[in-house]
């Protein structure tokens, strides 16, 4: 029987230290919504609120900004654009290039011709 006895009280005690575990954790719980509560009430805690979501709508204003504006259509006219201009441009630079060389081939011949002149003057005048 005094077994029994053991038994009892041993598990009175272990309900008890159980009840109390239960009622510290509680209380604990308790507690940590009472300060939750207070900092959310504080003045750090709105200006850190306020701040994160004015940083959250200025970041949402420019993605739409960047989204409205179309960028990479922007960029691919451009680039457009740009490809048609250095196509013009080359075309131009062939077209200078080959009217150069034209005249530089007329003044060449203009030159040969007139070198011949004067080798043939030379000679007629040698000759005589």
């Amino acid at each position: 029987m005094e077994e029994n006895e053991k038994k009892g009280p041993e598990k009175s005690e272990d309900d008890s230290f159980l009840d109390k575990a239960k009622k510290l954790v509680d209380k604990a719980d308790d507690l940590i919504d009472e300060k939750v509560e207070q900092v959310k009430k504080s003045r750090a805690f709105e200006s850190v609120a306020d701040a994160m979501d004015k940083a959250g709508d200025y970041v949402e204003d420019k993605i739409e900004d960047i989204k409205q504006a179309k960028v990479d259509e922007k960029l691919r006219a451009f680039a457009d654009k740009a490809e048609d201009k250095t196509g013009e441009t080359l075309s131009k630079v062939k077209d200078f290039g080959k009217k150069l060389a034209n005249k530089t081939a007329d003044k060449l011949e203009d030159l040969a011709e007139d070198l011949r002149k004067k080798t043939s003057e030379e000679e007629g005048t040698e000759n005589s």
